[in-house]
């Protein structure tokens, strides 16, 4: 067999062949993962709603675009036998180390936290990761304050949160973040 000599049109062709299976493979990869992705991220934030809330029975949810903020919270109102019971609150921050931090706040009717939950964020693994219930005790400080009459920020700005040790910035990131979720319970009036 005799060998083929080497050309810029033939290298072209060779070229466009390689790119196009590799993105038409990486499109397909992405096809099949882009549904079991989204399941995942839904089944994460029921998770969080049930962690921060009390039990309940039926959940309404809908959102409201906060003054300061650039996206909508989504409001979660929790219900047992008709009767609120509380709202969960999936927040976010674009204060974190690493960029955007969400969180879930569990707020019950008279506006005091329930429980505080992670959703998503990249903050350092070992340090800022730590906001993480399942990494340190960094978020039992929320559980039953009124953000409303209590200053939730970090010692270091004259608040009352003890911050993650080598994390200031998470933990400021993690109280922007409830407080903007308290902000926007207020402004809305408790449940709609």
């Amino acid at each position: 067999m005799a060998k083929r000599e080497s050309t810029f049109g033939n290298m072209v062709i060779v070229l466009f062949l390689v790119t196009f299976i590799a993105s038409a493979t990486l499109g397909g990869i992405y096809e099949l993962t882009k549904g079991p992705i989204e399941l995942a991220k839904q089944a994460k934030k029921e998770s969080s709603i049930k962690q921060v809330l009390p039990e309940f029975d039926k959940l309404k949810s809908y959102k409201i675009k906060p003054e300061d903020g650039t996206d909508s919270l989504e409001f979660n109102d929790a219900y047992l036998n008709n009767e609120l019971i509380g709202t969960a609150i999936e927040t976010y921050t674009d204060k974190g180390f690493s960029g955007r931090v969400k969180i879930m706040v569990g707020l019950l009717p008279d506006g005091s936290i329930y429980n505080t939950a992670v959703v998503e964020h990249k903050e350092t693994p070992g340090l800022g990761d730590k906001m993480d219930a399942s990494k340190s005790d960094f978020s039992e400080q929320f559980k039953g304050k009124m953000p409303t009459k209590e200053n939730l920020t970090v010692k270091k700005d004259g608040g009352n949160v003890d911050a993650i040790t080598a994390a200031t910035i998470s933990s400021r990131a993690f109280c922007d973040a409830v407080e903007r979720a308290s902000k926007a319970y207020t402004t809305k009036g408790g449940n709609q």
